[in-house]
């Protein structure tokens, strides 16, 4: 009985696993048809005999992306929207430049965990954990650091210096999303209402309207 337990919760873990990540291929890849109106949970393949290296080919992620933005961050994205030959391997990168003191604002992306790698220059990088002991688990990266963010965590990163700072950032998810936190929350379409954002911030709705104004 102990060991028909065991290899009951051996499968169990394992299915959990499986089911944690984007789709395996079953094929030698799945170029995403962007034209094709079909509606299916990724991408549909491409007929693999049109296929050519521009599918699996991205080019520009040597320059700088332009920073000059209320929060002085941009993000280049690397995932199967920009890449088709991504679909259904899981995978997506994308490179964040920074002017100085530049900050890639609170957000999650809640289907990948990420990890990122400084280029250039110096970042203040943190996690919040969930509830309830919502703990900021934070540290300064330099040139040649690495640091992960656990899938679905609100995290962040903030050029800490006065020159450009530069990261790449590999995703476990060939379309990882991206929530920032002050975005959805205060500008929301609709907007979520004032009252519902007032108590759960404990501040007036004047605060409210002004805070959704700037979004």
């Amino acid at each position: 009985m102990t060991s028909h337990l065991l290899l009951f919760g051996l499968l169990f873990a394992t299915c959990s696993l499986a089911l944690a990540s984007d789709p395996g291929p079953l094929q030698d890849f799945c170029v995403a048809d962007n034209t094709s109106k079909v509606l299916v949970n990724g991408f549909v393949c491409k007929d693999p005999n049109v296929v050519t290296a521009g599918d699996f080919l991205f080019k520009g992620l040597d320059r700088m992306g332009n920073t000059s933005n209320p929060f002085g961050s941009i993000v280049t994205q690397v995932f199967v929207q920009q890449l088709p030959g991504l679909n259904t391997l899981g995978i997506s990168m994308a490179r964040i430049d920074f002017a100085p003191w530049g900050l890639n604002a609170p957000h999650t992306h809640p289907r990948a965990t990420e990890i990122l790698t400084v280029i250039e220059g110096s970042l203040e990088v943190g996690f919040v954990t969930s509830n309830p002991a919502n703990r900021l688990i934070t540290t300064t990266l330099v040139k040649g650091d690495v640091f992960v963010f656990p899938v679905g965590l609100i995290h962040f990163q903030q050029n800490v210096g006065n020159g450009y700072a530069v990261a790449i950032a590999a995703l476990s998810s060939q379309n990882p999303g991206a929530i920032t936190i002050a975005k959805a929350v205060f500008g929301s379409n609709p907007d979520i209402s004032a009252d519902i954002l007032a108590k759960a911030f404990q501040v007036d709705v004047k605060t409210v309207y002004e805070i959704q104004s700037k979004f």
